[in-house]
């Protein structure tokens, strides 16, 4: 029901549920490897991929991992503030489908990184994926939210500039 004054219109709930529901996954699949792996501890369940447990301190790809521990701080900080901004687009852009979609998967994934370097000094990574020698940093749900945001908003942009012309 719209209060006076205020239209009915799109609303940023969906959105937030979205985070939401990637946030829990992201923390219950990170809950599952740690009471069940020790750090370094790896299955193998294809040939191309392992579950392990990998402690990373850093950003992206172990990004500033061997820094002095000021990193944890600056990416909680910059993934709380990632996180308000993305809070205030979903606010002011609800009825964009594709966009809200991306920005709500980024919100989930930056959220589960902030409550792990807060809980841990370090993010929990555990999926593992390699082929013929090549092996791809360990990540976790919540990158993998991260990533299919960032994906989706490349694809919004295109869309919106193609739909200009």
């Amino acid at each position: 029901m719209a209060r006076a004054g205020k239209p009915a219109g799109p609303s940023m709930l969906p959105w937030l549920g979205l985070a939401l529901i990637l946030l829990l996954a992201d923390q219950f699949t990170k809950v599952l490897i740690l009471g069940f792996y020790q750090l370094g501890d790896s299955t193998v369940v294809t040939s191309f991929f392992n579950v392990v447990r990998v402690h990373n301190t850093g950003a992206a790809f172990s990004f500033l991992a061997g820094a002095s521990g000021w990193q944890r701080w600056f990416f909680t900080v910059l993934g709380l503030a990632a996180s308000c901004f993305i809070v205030w687009m979903l606010r002011t852009h609800p009825g964009q489908k594709l966009f809200c979609f991306a920005l709500a998967c980024i919100l989930g994934g930056a959220v589960g990184n902030v409550i792990d370097r807060l809980l841990h000094g370090y993010v929990v990574d555990f999926l593992d994926f390699h082929w013929r020698g090549m092996h791809f940093p360990a990540f976790n749900i919540a990158d993998s939210a991260i990533t299919i945001g960032a994906v989706c908003l490349i694809l919004d942009e295109f869309l919106r500039v193609r739909k200009r012309g």
